[in-house]
């Protein structure tokens, strides 16, 4: 159990991190801050659903960064 709340931790923190990379275009990263939003019911599960192949495909380098920062703890 310890380990998946680390990973969702982790996880979020990259998100929130990939959220304010200039690297990435603006409209995206509003999409990647949707999906951080609280919202009820699998909305937010399904923006990142979308989003996340996107970020695999054209933005690998700042997705690396981010999941990397947010292993060392980094939030900024």
């Amino acid at each position: 159990m310890r380990k998946a709340r680390a990973l969702a931790a982790k996880t979020t923190r990259a998100a929130k991190l990939l959220a304010r990379d200039r690297r990435i275009p603006k409209w995206l990263r509003w999409v990647v801050g949707l999906s951080l939003l609280p919202i009820p019911g699998p909305f937010d599960e399904a923006v990142l659903l979308v989003v996340a192949p996107l970020l695999f495909i054209f933005y690998r380098e700042p997705m690396r960064d981010a999941w990397q920062r947010a292993e060392a703890g980094e939030f900024r």
